[in-house]
């Protein structure tokens, strides 16, 4: 799982290289010891787990990231939030976001929205 989120995609941190998401590959485990999505510390069930709003590269949880874009990432919402409140409304990655403008091509809807 952890290589389809360092593909690049629309809706990653705008850095892309040899089709790989920059950010995704730069985004590590709290603890830093290894790749975000393949934490092997004490924090490994959190840390693996894809749910909730997460970065824009989707490798870390919205407001945790730590990549080059960190700063960026976890500042403060300024304007329209998405329906989960934890990213603007532009660039939302909630589980179930409301908006039309989530297209991951890594994703498949399994809910009901035809």
């Amino acid at each position: 799982m952890a290589t389809e989120i360092t593909k690049a995609t629309s809706n990653c941190c705008g850095k892309a290289s040899g089709g790989e998401c920059v950010c995704a590959k730069q985004a590590t485990c709290s603890c830093g010891k290894e790749s975000a999505l393949n934490c092997s510390c004490d924090k490994a069930a959190y840390e693996n787990k894809l749910t909730g709003a997460r970065c824009s590269c989707r490798a870390r949880p919205a407001g945790e990231c730590n990549c080059d874009r960190s700063s960026k990432e976890n500042a403060t919402i300024k304007g329209e939030s998405c329906s989960c409140g934890a990213r603007p409304a532009d660039a939302c990655t909630c589980e179930n976001p409301d908006t039309k403008g989530d297209n991951n091509a890594n994703e498949i809807d399994f809910t009901t929205k035809k």
